[in-house]
């Protein structure tokens, strides 16, 4: 039996999850969740930015313009997002993960109108902010000092529709909340909840139905490239094309997440990544290489034809399902 695995498959019941290591801290879900609300999100500590990169993210703050990143899975696309909130002190990312059913009304704001009736019945409803949640898109268009930081995560998944639909959003940096404007003569203000709100103390005031930005969002939308943006929308974007690291880049990379690694003890297992990646079909993100060598640094990890084996699992190509 293997003395590095938590489940063997006897079928006996064990307490051997307590032997469970730290988590790596890429998932350290407890930690994040404390970093975001003392206001500083881990995931942008680590990211290790590139000359073209802050070059084009300083242009689209100073143009107050979208910032459209492509490049292979796991070359650090979003990650940039949370890297510039983070220096910036711009609070938690606000992001939106598109599908081919995502729409603009998911990402302006929702309304429970449903709720509202069945409350309406029952003596209660009155408070109409309540039944109103603002999207990602909406959240990051409340006026404010400082701009937010939109993640738009894979918008090449989008319906065709939907790069189009946001072009007025993006060109005026604002939108209406149409229940509101229509009842505005009556209740001209109504306090609604921002998608990162947790209660009524983080519920904002709607004027006349209409969300005005103060300062336009750092909006980055991530593609894959599965398919071409409409032309109009990618003139109203600056384009940023992130390659995969080199092994000098990767190397920096894995130090910023095992600051305590002796790079020795990996070296051949980076060279190793970076001749599969390159010179073969193998599509491999940078995440896998991070994993690989976390299984075979922390604890206790697997020995001999098991570590080749398990190494093999980690480190399969994406591309082959």
């Amino acid at each position: 039996m293997s003395d590095w695995k938590i489940y063997t498959g006897s079928g006996g019941p064990s307490d051997r999850i307590k032997k469970l290591p730290k988590p790596p801290p890429w998932r350290d879900f407890a930690a994040r969740r404390q970093g975001i609300e003392e206001g500083e999100d881990p995931r942008g500590r680590t990211f290790q930015v590139r000359l073209q990169e802050t070059e084009l993210v300083n242009a689209a703050l100073y143009l107050r313009r979208p910032l459209i990143i492509t490049g292979p899975p796991g070359c650090g696309k979003s990650s940039l997002a949370y890297a510039v909130a983070h220096e910036l002190k711009l609070g938690g990312v606000l992001r939106w993960s598109i599908n081919s059913r995502s729409n603009l009304q998911e990402g302006l704001y929702q309304y429970d109108a449903l709720a509202r009736l069945q409350d309406l019945k029952s003596g209660s409803g009155e408070d109409l902010g309540l039944y109103f949640k603002l999207g990602p898109l909406g959240t990051a268009l409340l006026p404010g000092p400082r701009p937010r930081v939109l993640l738009i995560d894979e918008i090449d998944k989008a319906d065709i529709d939907l790069p189009n639909d946001l072009l007025h959003v993006f060109e005026e940096g604002e939108f209406e909340i149409a229940e509101l404007v229509r009842i505005s003569s009556k209740v001209p203000e109504v306090a609604v909840l921002p998608v990162d709100g947790r209660s009524d103390e983080d519920r904002v005031t709607v004027t006349r139905g209409r969300v005005q930005c103060a300062e336009f969002p750092l909006v980055v939308l991530t593609s894959n490239a599965e398919r071409e943006m409409p032309p109009a929308f990618r003139r109203r974007c600056l384009s940023l094309n992130i390659d995969p690291p080199s092994e000098e880049e990767l190397q920096r990379i894995v130090l910023a997440h095992f600051e305590d690694l002796d790079l020795k003890k990996v070296d051949e297992l980076i060279k190793d990544f970076v001749r599969r990646r390159d010179e073969g079909p193998a599509l491999l993100a940078t995440d896998q290489l991070l994993n690989a060598i976390f299984l075979l640094t922390r604890g206790r990890v697997p020995e001999g034809k098991e570590r080749d084996e398990v190494l093999e699992i980690v480190l399969r190509e994406l591309d082959h399902g």
